[in-house]
């Protein structure tokens, strides 16, 4: 069974986790007679390698525009880079050229999402969606987040939106796949009649815990002999990197020996030069590390989860939360804001710590709890673990795509011979 899986987005440099759910998620059905296909835009520069390659999935890129007119160009890198509602006239062409084809799975919406729709309507085969970053739970901050970059601008790419039915990709799939309860309970209230499956991501946890914490004393010696929170993601308002920032004197005056390492790519560099410029600010050169982007299940990354004294996840939205269940499988404690997705998987002072953005004395109140009963935080990362062996595994949830996929085909076939 051939499936497309396309992407909004695909820079190995940026690596962020959607490519982390979608790579895991091919590979695991590769092992249920699966031969997946990557689509995604072309890039303008060349890049340190290429995952999905290495792991032997083809990629198949294709030419894309941002149809926006009169904008500066570090808008239009911004929202290039964060995925935005791009148009490609050579996607609809590759994909009705792709051979054997028996499924299309896109991991965006908009335009490109449309095209999709158009494809698998013309081909007469299913078309799944998975919702990856919030569609209708997502916080009316960040909604305005994400569309600021388009200010002053003039969309030319609404007409072609409207041909390829791009609105109606999320009523007129097969299916509707998403992480978070919240939001699949959302898209039935305004779609009564559509599939909506909720599917957690995946995790290969005994990867996680294999040891490698020695990865990180001789990659960033800067940590060795010190404890340190750990932000795993994107340098990104979304992410929220400066709350921690801000919280980090108070941390440091009752915990001097404190570190804090933020590991993930840049995909908004004015966001990325004011971090920088707090950091010079607080005085927190020494005590601040910028791991930068690293590689999906890197060594290095696994070490520093597994030395982390915690994880935070300071996020203003986080549909679900693969970071999470990355801490728990690595045995380290998770500190998260209240998003839906972490919601979803913490039980507060059980198997993990929850606080509000507002309120960061919960937040102080978590980690001081950490430092000081080790044991206890060791129970409730023990807690998380045994939580993703049971229902976050990949061969598991894998197979059960797998099921979809062979359910929907061969309802289409069935509407097609009669």
């Amino acid at each position: 069974m051939k499936v497309a899986h396309l992407l909004r987005k695909y820079n190995p440099d940026e690596w962020g986790g959607t490519e982390t759910a979608v790579m895991r998620l091919v590979q695991g059905l590769r092992g249920h007679a699966t031969e997946p296909v990557v689509y995604c835009p072309r890039l303008a520069a060349g890049t340190n390698g290429d995952p999905f390659a290495k792991a032997g999935i083809p990629v198949k890129r294709f030419r894309s525009t941002l149809p926006v007119w009169r904008i500066p160009e570090a808008q239009r890198h911004q929202m290039i880079a964060v995925g935005g509602n791009l148009l490609s006239f050579e996607l609809i062409g590759q994909l009705l050229r792709e051979k054997a084809l028996a499924l299309i799975h896109t991991h965006t919406l908009n335009r490109l999402g449309g095209t999709a729709l158009t494809v698998a309507k013309m081909r007469r085969i299913p078309l799944v969606v998975t919702i990856h970053g919030g569609l209708f739970d997502l916080p009316r901050e960040v909604s305005a987040q994400l569309s600021r970059p388009l200010a002053g601008g003039f969309e030319w790419g609404r007409l072609f939106g409207f041909l390829l039915r791009s609105k109606k990709v999320v009523e007129e799939a097969d299916a509707v796949v998403t992480c978070n309860a919240r939001e699949a309970d959302l898209i039935a209230e305004r779609h009564p009649r559509q599939l909506v499956i909720v599917q957690s991501h995946s995790i290969n946890a005994q990867l996680y815990e294999r040891a490698s914490g020695g990865e990180v004393e001789r990659h960033f010696p800067a940590l060795s002999g010190h404890p340190f929170l750990l932000v795993l993601g994107r340098l990104d308002p979304v992410k929220n990197q400066q709350w921690l920032l801000e919280q980090a004197p108070a941390l440091l005056r009752r915990h001097p020996e404190m570190r804090f390492v933020f590991a993930g790519s840049c995909t908004n560099e004015a966001y990325g030069e004011t971090l920088r410029a707090t950091i010079r600010t607080l005085g927190l050169e020494d005590r601040v590390l910028l791991a930068g982007g690293l590689p999906p299940e890197d060594p290095r990354l696994i070490g520093l989860l597994q030395r982390a004294t915690a994880l935070v996840v300071p996020s203003q939205s986080e549909t679900f939360g693969l970071v999470i269940l990355e801490a728990w499988a690595a045995g380290t404690p998770v500190i998260s804001s209240r998003t839906s997705g972490a919601l979803g998987l913490v039980r507060h002072g059980e198997n993990g710590w929850l606080y509000d953005l507002t309120e960061p004395d919960a937040f102080h109140a978590a980690v001081d709890e950490i430092v000081a009963r080790p044991e206890r935080a060791a129970a409730a990362a023990a807690l998380g673990r045994a939580e993703v062996r049971t229902n976050y595994d990949s061969a598991v949830l894998t197979g059960r795509m797998k099921e979809l996929y062979c359910e929907l085909i061969a309802r289409k076939q069935s509407r097609c011979t009669t």
